[in-house]
C-alpha cells in the first residue's frame, strides 16, 4: 500500500502553489475548489481518504521535482507541505538536549567553555533524569536537588516541570521545503541542524499526519540568554519541512510516529562529515501531550498547526578547533531521513543571502481568486 503524501509544488504556470499528493513514483496535482490549500485537506473528517480518491492531472516524477532548483519562480519545485498552519515547535522534550540547553546557557555562547561544563552538568544529572517523568513528583525532587547543586535553568524548568515550551518557529508560510537553502543568521559563530519530526494538527486539534523538519538552530544566540529565542530560530529560511506530509491511515499511525528513529547526515565542502541520530521512543513528553499543551480552549489555530516535536540531537563533535565542537559552514549539505517519511535535503547558507520571502498570506489569496479557487 503506498503511503497517503500530500505537499505543495510551485506551479510557474499559475504562478503560484498547487496542492499535489504521489502516486506511483508521479506527483498528481489535486487542487479544487474543495482542497485549495493544504489546510482544508487537513480539516476534513478523513483527509487520507480524500487524498487516495483525488484526480488530478501528471505534473511529473517525484524525482524530477526532488531534484529541481529550488528559489526559481520559473521552475517547477517542491516548496513545504503547509500553508496556512501557525508553525510551533517544542524544545527540550529529550533529556540529552535538555543537558546541552544547559550547557550552552552556561557557557554563555562559548563553545570553548562546553566541554568543561558538560562533564560537570552529565555527571549530575545526565543519566538521572531520562527516566524522570516531567511534572511528576519524582521531577520536584530532582528539581530540588539542582537547586542546591546551583545548577537549576529554564531549560530544566521546561524540561521536567509540568509545563513544556512551546515556540513560534516561523510565519505562516515562510518555512522552506525539500532542496532550498537553510538560513544562518550572520551574527552566529556556533549553530547546528536539528532533526525532527513534525506533527499536523487540525483547528480541532487532530494529529492528522507527519513530516520531517529541521529546527535550524543558533546555540551561540540562545546561548547567551533565553530571551532571544525568537532571534535565533525565526530567521529568513531557517524552517525546513518536508519533503510531504504524510496523512495518518489504517497503514501509518501515530503509533509508527512513536518509533520513528531518524537519521542526519552533514556534508560539509571542506570534507567534513557528521552523523547524528534522534530516536522518538526516548522523547520525555508524548506527542499528544505536547499538542494538548499547545492547542485547546486556552489557545485556538483556526486554520491549524505544524508542531515540531523536539530532537536528541545536540552535536559535540569538533569541526577544526579543539575543543570548539560543531558549527555550520555555508554550504553544507543536510540530510534528514526516517524509515516512512523520506528524506529532506537543505544547503546551508546565510540568512541574508537566502532569497527573500515575499509570497505571503495575501499574494496567496490573490492567487487562489485568480484562478477561481476561492
Amino acid at each position: 500500500m503506498e503511503p497517503t503524501l500530500i505537499g505543495r509544488i510551485w506551479d510557474p504556470r499559475v504562478g503560484g502553489p498547487s496542492v499535489v499528493t504521489v502516486r506511483q513514483g508521479r506527483i498528481i496535482d489535486i487542487t479544487t475548489p474543495l482542497s485549495p490549500l493544504v489546510r482544508d485537506v487537513c480539516e476534513m473528517d478523513d483527509p487520507s481518504h480524500y487524498v487516495q480518491s483525488a484526480h488530478g492531472p501528471d505534473l511529473g516524477s517525484v524525482d524530477a521535482f526532488m531534484a529541481a532548483r529550488v528559489g526559481d519562480v520559473s521552475v517547477p519545485h517542491l516548496l513545504a507541505p503547509c500553508d496556512l498552519q501557525a508553525v510551533k515547535a517544542c524544545g527540550v522534550t529529550f533529556a540529552g538536549s535538555m543537558v546541552e540547553r544547559v550547557i550552552e546557557e552556561r557557557a554563555n555562547g562559548d563553545p570553548s567553555r562546553a566541554q568543561a561544563i558538560r562533564s560537570r552538568v552529565g555527571a549530575a544529572i545526565g543519566g538521572s533524569l531520562r527516566k524522570i517523568r516531567p511534572g511528576s513528583h519524582e521531577a520536584d525532587a530532582v528539581k530540588t536537588a539542582l537547586i542546591a547543586e546551583g545548577l537549576w535553568s529554564p531549560y530544566l524548568e521546561v524540561g521536567i516541570g509540568p509545563d513544556a515550551e512551546v515556540f513560534s518557529k516561523a510565519q505562516v508560510l515562510s518555512s522552506v521545503g525539500h532542496g532550498a537553502e537553510i538560513g544562518l543568521h550572520p551574527i552566529s559563530k556556533w549553530n547546528n541542524p536539528e532533526p525532527e519530526i513534525v506533527l499536523a494538527v487540525s483547528s480541532r486539534g487532530r494529529i492528522v499526519g507527519a513530516a520531517l523538519g529541521n529546527d535550524v538552530n543558533l546555540r551561540d544566540v540562545e546561548g547567551r540568554s533565553a530571551l532571544l529565542l525568537s532571534k535565533a530560530k525565526d530567521n529568513n529560511s531557517s524552517c525546513a519541512i518536508g519533503p510531504f506530509i504524510r496523512l495518518f491511515d489504517a497503514h501509518y499511525t501515530l503509533d509508527d510516529v512513536r518509533k520513528v528513529e531518524l537519521s542526519l547526515l552533514v556534508e560539509g565542502q571542506d570534507g567534513f562529515v557528521l552523523h547524528g541520530r534522534s530516536s522518538m521512543t526516548k522523547i520525555s513528553r508524548d506527542p499528544e501531550d505536547l499538542v494538548a499543551q499547545t492547542i485547546g480552549r486556552h489557545h485556538q489555530y483556526p486554520d491549524g498547526l505544524m508542531l515540531f516535536l523536539g530532537t536528541l540531537f545536540a552535536p559535540t563533535e569538533d569541526r577544526g578547533e579543539a575543543g570548539a565542537g560543531f558549527t555550520h559552514h555555508l554550504g553544507d549539505i543536510v540530510t534528514i531521513e526516517a524509515e516512512g517519511l523520506g528524506l529532506l535535503r537543505n544547503s546551508v547558507a546565510l540568512s541574508t543571502t537566502c532569497p527573500e520571502w515575499t509570497f505571503g498570506i495575501r499574494a496567496l489569496m490573490s492567487n487562489l481568486a485568480e484562478r477561481k479557487l476561492i
